[in-house]
């Protein structure tokens, strides 16, 4: 059985593997370089940006602990250096490509965009043609700029690492998930920055309590939070960029150095060709069904081209799923309801499972919120600003979900996602024993606190809340 996979990123790299490990003749085709967005621009670098962020945050924070001395400068170069560090490590130390190859799967680097001849051919532009039993597309997705006059005078965070200075006045349009990191990152290293949001809230897909205290937290650093605000045009000006909008119907203006786009990923669908396959497209994406069967049923389609996650742990897999459908046949469903996710943000936030509106429409459930001033490691670290919320369907006891804002956020919901994926019943999470003094006891003071409301075990008083 041969395999043409399309897209080098995680869930093309995890399909080839897979593909390979079930003993087919695989082909990887790669536009650019293999690693995809999440090694090369993506998670990857940006979380290392975050990290230089992190590390200015803390600094300004040094007096607490009795420490003096110079605060740190950016040097803006030299963080854009280090940040492309992390991504060259997959090439130059790990040998990503060469890694692959010596499996025994074919690599195809740097030909650009290969496109559909037929429904079992693809090609280059170069000409060359290749041709397969099953095809797997994971090609991925690319930042979207606004249809609005003047958005050619936007930038995306993949332009952060053509950046020659830092703009003194950013706006980020667009306040979900990669927008608030840009700001986030933007923010510490001493740009004002303004974010445009067209929903009430920021991250609208998070946990409200997670997007209030964000935007509070936010706004006390300084950043200015525009809500319902619709972005008009751009116009460059000799004053810097003009950006006007429209906020609950009320005309505002900005005049700044800098204007980000961060308002959507449609996938990388456009110069496919798929109609030569007869693969349908719908809203930038490539519907699949719950085997990851295009319309083509020997076509799959895995990652964010199919526009169902758009997370790189989800990509890995499905690319997973889809090798093994493809070549064993039909018979893996992919899920995402326990996919754990956090931000580079600072505060971080991490959650997994159903947000609280979103438990309360289907489930009897209850509620409960741990704050980070009641755990002596965020009073350690001098960061005592965050919560961990559980929730709890009453009946059965089962988590539904968990959604965590303040340091190590991205880490406690893993620990979360565990006991979900194990069944564990919410009295045998508070039955835990866990490290003290760590930020991830929240989850076990929140399990306490169920227990105790429910009335399913004997649990006393929590006694950190008692003195504190």
């Amino acid at each position: 059985m041969r395999v043409i996979i399309l897209g080098g990123g995680p869930a093309g790299v995890t399909a080839a593997l897979q593909a390979r490990e079930l003993q087919a003749e695989v082909t990887l085709i790669e536009s650019k370089r293999v690693g995809g967005t999440s090694i090369n621009e993506g998670p990857a670098p940006v979380r290392t940006l975050a990290r230089a962020a992190r590390l200015l945050r803390d600094s300004r924070s040094w007096d607490t602990f009795g420490l003096w001395g110079m605060p740190p400068q950016v040097d803006l170069a030299a963080v854009l250096a280090n940040a492309r560090r992390v991504a060259e490590y997959a090439h130059d130390k790990k040998h990503l490509a060469a890694t692959l190859q010596r499996t025994g799967i074919d690599v195809v680097e740097g030909g650009g965009p290969a496109t559909c001849i037929d429904a079992l051919t693809v090609g280059l532009a170069d000409g060359r043609r290749w041709q397969g039993d099953r095809i797997i597309i994971a090609v991925g997705g690319r930042e979207r700029i606004l249809p609005l006059p003047g958005a050619e005078f936007a930038l995306t965070y993949s332009d952060l690492w053509s950046l020659q200075r830092l703009p003194a006045r950013v706006a980020v349009v667009g306040g979900a998930a990669t927008g608030c990191q840009l700001a986030s990152i933007l923010t510490d290293f001493g740009c004002q920055v303004t974010v445009l949001e067209l929903a009430p809230r920021l991250v609208p897909q998070e946990d409200a309590d997670v997007s209030h205290l964000l935007e509070a937290m936010f706004r006390q650093k300084g950043m200015t939070i525009l809500t319902r605000a619709a972005t008009a045009a751009l116009e460059r000006t000799e004053q810097g960029i003009r950006l006007t909008y429209q906020q609950d119907e009320t005309p505002g203006e900005l005049v700044l150095d800098a204007v980000f786009f961060a308002v959507g990923w449609p996938g990388n669908v456009d110069t496919l060709n798929l109609e030569a396959a007869g693969v349908r497209v719908e809203r930038g994406f490539i519907p699949v069904n719950d085997f990851l069967q295009t319309t083509v049923p020997h076509i799959f389609a895995a990652g964010d081209i199919n526009g169902q996650s758009m997370l790189v742990q989800s990509a890995r897999t499905e690319g997973r799923i889809a090798a093994e459908n493809a070549l064993l046949g039909p018979f893996r469903r992919f899920t995402h309801d326990i996919v754990p996710t956090g931000s580079f943000t600072d505060p971080e936030y991490g959650s997994v499972g159903l947000t609280e509106e979103e438990a309360r429409k289907h489930y009897d459930c209850l509620v409960a919120v741990a704050r980070y001033e009641d755990l002596l490691r965020p009073i350690a670290d001098a960061r005592p600003e965050g919560f961990c919320k559980l929730i709890v369907e009453r009946q059965h006891r089962y988590i539904l979900g968990a959604h965590v804002l303040g340091e190590y956020s991205a880490e406690i919901v893993q620990m979360v996602a565990a006991c979900m994926a194990g069944n564990m019943r919410i009295e045998e999470v508070a039955d835990l024993q866990l490290a003290y003094p760590t930020v991830t006891e929240g989850v076990g003071m929140a399990a306490q606190k169920i227990v105790r409301a429910l009335g399913v075990a004997p649990m006393p008083h929590l006694w950190m809340t008692l003195v504190s």
